[in-house]
């Protein structure tokens, strides 16, 4: 089985790094965009199994990104798992519940609370895959 990979889109380059050094330690393969526009670029080029996304960001924010991937047919099913500062219940709400996400992680995190929650979205995602080729 190929090794998931997970694009980490975050302005902040300590976090990236962070979720890169402990998403890499579980045998996951990591791309990084420091910016929305990047990762668009990026996600048009190859799809990845997994999307770790900021909202605030400058240039194409998160929720942008998030809507396009969406919108996309062949990534419409990829997982997004927000991770933003925004840690207001309102703001929980709008991602889970109004936008869809897949799951919403607030600043500050737990390296390990990130990977518990990366690694059943990726079974999720690959169980639903399996089921579609059959």
């Amino acid at each position: 089985m190929m090794e998931p990979v997970v694009l980490v889109v975050d302005d902040d380059q300590d976090t990236r790094d962070l979720l890169g050094r402990a998403l890499e330690h579980e045998g996951i393969t990591v791309w990084k965009a420091p910016n929305g526009r990047e990762a668009l670029e990026r996600i048009a080029e190859s799809a990845p199994d997994l999307v770790l996304l900021d909202l605030m960001m400058p240039d194409v924010d998160g929720w942008e990104v998030y809507r396009q991937i969406k919108a996309t047919v062949a990534l419409k099913d990829c997982p997004v798992v927000v991770i933003t500062a925004k840690a207001q219940g309102i703001d929980r709400v709008l991602g889970l519940h109004i936008a869809g996400v897949d799951d919403y992680i607030t600043k500050p995190f737990q390296p390990e609370e990130v990977i518990a929650r990366v690694n059943t979205h990726l079974t999720i995602y690959r169980l639903k895959k399996d089921l579609a080729l059959k």
